[in-house]
């Protein structure tokens, strides 16, 4: 199958298939991600988190998110990339966010670009979409907004919340994005905005009546135990399968049974003799 592009994730959503999405963070993951037949991969910021290991998304800067969307993208010759713009990116003035979506697109390669946009931010939106560059929006809980927010909670509960997430769909849809995410939102609104737009949503804890569903790998796998999301499915626990791998290895070093013969290389009994008689015996 070809490469996923804005117009196949648009048709599916028209034609009522359901999109897959899920995060990559380096290239064998990714690679499995898109051998899997996975059609989206985000490259989030959630990466501050699941591979650098600190507290929140806030961490994550340009050049950490630029190098780990390249190793994704490398990866992906079905799969379409989206790379998650970190904060502090766009936060300020329109043309720096400009150069910053456009080191995505030209240094890691990516096929669209996702930001935390708020209205405060559509101008920037709208000019993101007139560079060429397929655009991502984000509506309802905002990670890079925790310390605001007072931690990572559900948004659309309340009638003022629920029509800022309506608002910002709307208006996302208006400046040219391609597709919404929904974050942490109530499931009967994520499907009654799902309803209002014409581009595809996609859900992350916003219920199962959206265009498509993703999910942060490292919680599928069971890999970060950190903080998992109550929307989030633990479909094996690597993180178990590697603990006792290395617990066993270790095992096995230490009574000798690894390396065995098989793990090593041989030589010849001529070429130690020379070697001995050279430098003498050990």
């Amino acid at each position: 199958m070809k490469k996923h592009t804005v117009t196949s994730i648009q048709k599916m959503r028209d034609d009522n298939e359901t999109i897959t999405m899920l995060t990559a963070y380096d290239y064998p993951t990714a690679k499995k991600v898109n051998d899997a037949g996975i059609d989206m991969i985000l490259v989030g910021d959630s990466c501050a988190m699941v591979v650098h290991g600190h507290p929140n998304t806030l961490t994550a800067t340009m050049n950490m998110m630029v190098l780990h969307c390249g190793s994704v993208a490398r990866a992906c010759d079905r799969t379409m990339v989206v790379a998650d713009m970190p904060f502090g990116s766009f936060q300020y003035g329109i043309e720096e966010t400009m150069r910053n979506a456009a080191r995505f697109v030209t240094e890691a390669k990516v096929d669209a670009v996702k930001f935390e946009a708020t209205v405060n931010h559509i101008e920037k939106t709208k000019a993101i979409v007139e560079m060429g560059i397929a655009v991502v929006g984000h509506v309802g809980l905002h990670p890079q907004a925790v310390g605001a927010l007072g931690g990572l909670k559900v948004q659309g509960k309340s009638v003022e919340t629920a029509r800022k997430v309506v608002t910002e769909a709307l208006a996302l849809q208006d400046a040219g994005v391609f597709a919404i995410i929904f974050e942490a939102v109530p499931a009967k609104l994520s499907e009654y905005v799902t309803k209002k737009l014409r581009v595809p949503t996609i859900s992350i804890g916003g219920g199962p009546g959206c265009s498509g569903q993703l999910l942060v790998t490292p919680d599928v796998l069971g890999m970060y135990d950190n903080f998992t999301p109550s929307f989030a499915k633990q479909y094996v626990n690597v993180g178990e399968i590697m603990t006792n791998t290395f617990k066993q290895y270790r095992e096995e070093v230490l009574q000798g049974v690894f390396p065995g013969e098989k793990h090593s290389y041989g030589m010849s009994d001529d070429v130690m003799e020379e070697i001995e008689k050279e430098f003498g015996k050990a």
